[in-house]
């Protein structure tokens, strides 16, 4: 995401104002300090009015600069959902518009439907993503409890993404060790189902040239199950790790703005994981080494 100039420009003005402030600040505080040294109890009153004035002072410039960046997310987040809604609109809309005013043969008939409907998936997903990402905000929202095999929602999801991607499986490897065949965990089957599918979509979008993607269940203990997603893509600068799990957020960067998307598919794969009891980090190396998602949920400990 790129800073457009006025947000640079907004932000230097209210660093240069808080710094100006400070100086004023500090200017006066020690001129009367110099004239009024005699009187200590005044000078203590005064170098407590000071520390409140700073304090002020960098709270204030603080908030102003992150609701600054927040606009900025919130800006590239309503640029990308609109991209991404009117994008398929507008190609269903022309072959629409084709297929009614020309005269087609039977196969590019077939043909044009297969792309309206890829165009409607892709509608409909970023809808969706749009109205999870609102569910998942509220904490006290309630999950359908129920025991699930993890196994089988990821080698489900695994399949739609093959099929999705037209990838076969030397694009996605899929392992899982003996103790994960049987793991259970506690959960909302379709929470759990769109969080893997998101770390899916990412980790083949923002592969290379060539797909090459491994998808691992295992249980290392009794309490845990531990789903790893890792790819031989771009890779995640080390600096960004722990910020592309933000809502709306999208590490910056030549390639990344070209790969499109809304900013909100680790946000709800946080949420999601989080409101199951678990944990969800990434790890790589630096950009072009490639990168690992893992989640770690709690195990149903049978009785």
């Amino acid at each position: 995401m790129r800073v457009k100039p006025h947000r640079r420009k907004s932000v230097a003005f209210f660093i240069t104002l808080g710094a100006c402030l400070v100086a004023v600040a500090v200017a006066l505080n020690v001129g009367w300090i110099i004239l009024n040294w005699t009187e200590v109890a005044m000078l203590v009153l005064g170098i407590v009015f000071f520390n409140l004035l700073i304090f002020g002072l960098i709270v204030n410039t603080t908030f102003l600069i992150r609701e600054i960046r927040r606009n900025e997310q919130h800006d590239a987040f309503i640029n990308a959902v609109t991209h991404e809604l009117k994008t398929p609109v507008a190609s269903i809309r022309l072959y629409l518009e084709t297929l009614k005013t020309r005269e087609v043969d039977e196969r590019q008939r077939e043909e044009f439907y297969d792309i309206m409907l890829a165009d409607t998936d892709r509608l409909l997903k970023t809808v969706e993503q749009v109205l999870r990402a609102g569910r998942t905000r509220h904490r006290g929202r309630r999950i359908a409890n129920s025991v699930i095999n993890l196994s089988e929602i990821v080698r489900e999801c695994l399949e739609l993404a093959r099929v999705r991607y037209g990838l076969n499986e030397t694009h996605l490897t899929y392992t899982e060790s003996p103790e994960a065949s049987n793991a259970r965990v506690s959960g909302d089957i379709d929470e759990l189902r769109a969080a893997f599918a998101n770390l899916l979509d990412n980790a083949v979008k923002y592969s290379s040239d060539e797909v090459r993607v491994v998808v691992s269940v295992s249980a290392p203990d009794e309490k845990r199950v531990t789903v790893r997603v890792a790819d031989q893509g771009i890779g995640i600068p080390q600096s960004q790790l722990k910020r592309i799990f933000k809502r709306f957020y999208r590490v910056p960067g030549r390639f990344m703005a070209r790969v499109k998307g809304t900013g909100l598919g680790l946000f709800i794969v946080k949420s999601v994981v989080q409101k199951h009891g678990g944990r969800v980090y990434a790890e790589s190396a630096g950009v072009g080494q490639g990168s690992t998602f893992i989640v770690q949920l709690p195990r149903v400990i049978k009785k």
